[in-house]
């Protein structure tokens, strides 16, 4: 994760009748997502990343590396440092092993979330594993703000199983991560921004309102199908693509004549300067470099003791 030092400013799932007089919100932007390298050598595809920050604010960052090729994924991303941001890894097949310098292992597999609180330092490492030669997921970053960016670092790792469904109607499916839909929460909680992450399944002809809080960012990402993103604009949109919402009270999504599948994220923008190094993001350029310096030093791990990184 050699990325060079960078310095910007970052500047429910219903099927109900909406509150008369609400906004639905536009489709903004589709960005399609592009292929890039990362880690040991893993081939994926970026969503969004570092030119987008500003208007994805708290988001920073998501990765899609699906895949049926081995050779893509089998690397994987060795002993590498995260500091003040939220690491969220959504697996769809295969496995990932992961453990840190302090201690901390496990294995992620099909349908698994992990949401890594980093906070003050965590330096460790994720070993994708196949399944049949397919491996899939998806990597969110969420920053923190500066209040809480040195805070402990802690995991919330949650089974395929813990994680909620909701048939919100007939042919509307929402797997609940973070947030809430019709009155199921999902176990991912407590986390600053107040995110909400759904992994949203329609089948074709089906159609989806959905309320988000006025002024938090709102975007999709298409993993199956095709379908509307926009009330008003006839534009369909593939998968592998990135849809940004304009600010409203909520979304429509509609499916064609195939099933759709996206995530559905959104959160409360942080609005603090941002300085990126890497996995490694801080408010200043002197915060930034202090984390570097800190970690080329060995005093990076501040709670926990540190086992160290085998060799």
């Amino acid at each position: 994760m050699g990325s060079p030092l960078r310095f910007m400013w970052a500047g429910r799932v219903e099927a109900v009748a909406m509150a008369e007089g609400s906004e639905v919100r536009k489709l903004d932007e589709v960005l399609p997502s592009r292929e890039t390298i990362e880690g040991a050598g893993v081939h994926l595809r970026r969503a969004f990343g570092y030119h987008q920050v500003p208007r994805l604010d708290p988001y920073l960052l998501l990765d899609d590396f699906r895949s049926e090729n081995p050779a893509d994924f089998v690397a994987g991303f060795p002993w590498h440092p995260h500091r003040g941001i939220e690491t969220v890894t959504y697996m769809l097949d295969g496995f990932v092993e992961h453990e840190d310098s302090i201690g901390n292992r496990g294995v992620l597999g099909s349908g698994d979330v992990q949401w890594m609180t980093s906070g003050s330092g965590i330096i460790h490492q994720e070993m994708p594993k196949p399944r049949e030669d397919r491996m899939g997921g998806l990597q969110l970053w969420v920053n923190l703000p500066s209040s809480h960016k040195m805070m402990d670092p802690r995991y919330q790792e949650i089974r395929d199983a813990k994680i909620p469904q909701v048939d919100v109607a007939k042919g509307v499916r929402a797997k609940v991560i973070a947030g809430e839909v019709a009155g199921v929460q999902g176990p991912v909680r407590d986390i600053v921004v107040q995110p909400e992450y759904l992994d949203v399944s329609l089948e074709p002809h089906t159609t989806l309102e959905h309320a988000i809080p006025r002024g938090h960012t709102a975007f999709a990402y298409v993993l199956e199908g095709r379908g509307r993103f926009d009330a008003d604009s006839g534009e369909t949109i593939d998968s592998e693509n990135l849809v940004i919402f304009e600010d409203g009270d909520r979304v429509r999504m509609e499916a064609h004549s195939a099933p759709l599948r996206f995530l559905l994220i959104s959160g409360k923008p942080i609005r603090e300067p941002v300085a990126w190094w890497g996995p490694i993001v801080m408010n200043s350029r002197h915060e930034l470099e202090h984390a570097i310096e800190e970690f080329q030093t060995g005093t990076f791990i501040k709670h926990g003791k540190s086992r160290g990184i085998p060799t």
